[in-house]
């Protein structure tokens, strides 16, 4: 059956928070359950899954979502987190496959290297193009925190993004840590509106989607679905970061 995500992303790059929707009949909700006494259908579906999925993907919950329901173009905002280890005392190499390793990060400068970047700007400069689509996006939020010693960390929370966008501003804002660009070069990238050579894309290992957020009612997942096909005039089955 065809499966619609909340955003398809590249290669090794992971996700806490994906959400998937697909259709079933009534009829097969109804015998999910089979003998198990107790076990209401969603319930039934989501151990039934996971029973046969690979080791690496796991089913949290399910809900009825409803007609209306877009996983993709009924959100209201995706948020995705970068983890870096920039101090040896810091690169576990039990996190290994999660988190991208490199030299000592000055994290107040790739903040202000952001900053330039919150707002509905075309990010054409940071974004594989593609024919036809829009790269104009809305960036609500984008931080930039040590949580713990030798540990970087990059929040962003925006509408939606294009592909490979996170990773290709997380690039930048890691030259601009490593003292290799001044701050001022990411707005200087992004205000000239086309793709910088010069900008190039973090690891996937290190992004991971943490969180897909939609509005409440089938009126406003059906709005909000028109309006992102309308706004972002993107080509179904585009990848994101």
């Amino acid at each position: 059956m065809p499966l619609r995500v909340a955003g398809r992303t590249d290669a090794g790059v992971h996700a806490r928070g994906q959400v998937a929707a697909f259709d079933l009949t009534e009829a097969e909700v109804g015998a999910l359950a089979g003998r198990a006494d107790g076990i209401v259908p969603l319930e039934a579906l989501v151990k039934r899954l996971n029973a046969v999925l690979p080791h690496d993907v796991r089913v949290v919950s399910a809900a009825d979502a409803g007609p209306a329901f877009d996983a993709r173009f009924s959100a209201l905002w995706r948020e995705y987190r970068y983890r870096i280890a920039d101090d040896g005392a810091a690169k576990t190499p039990l996190e290994r496959g999660f988190t991208w390793w490199t030299a000592p990060l000055d994290v107040a400068a790739m903040a202000e290297a952001a900053a330039p970047l919150v707002g509905e700007h075309d990010f054409t400069p940071f974004c594989l193009p593609r024919r036809f689509a829009s790269a104009v996006r809305r960036v609500l939020e984008l931080d930039v925190v040590r949580p713990a010693p030798g540990i970087v960390e990059i929040w962003i929370r925006a509408d939606a993004f294009a592909q490979r966008m996170v990773r290709l501003i997380t690039g930048a804002l890691v030259s601009v840590g490593q003292a290799r660009r001044p701050p001022h070069w990411v707005g200087d990238v992004l205000a000239a509106g086309e793709r910088d050579s010069s900008v190039q894309a973090a690891p996937a290992l290190g992004l991971v989607l943490e969180r897909v957020a939609y509005p409440e009612g089938q009126e406003a997942l059906a709005a909000q679905a028109e309006r992102a096909r309308v706004y972002r005039g993107a080509e179904p089955g585009v990848a994101e970061p």
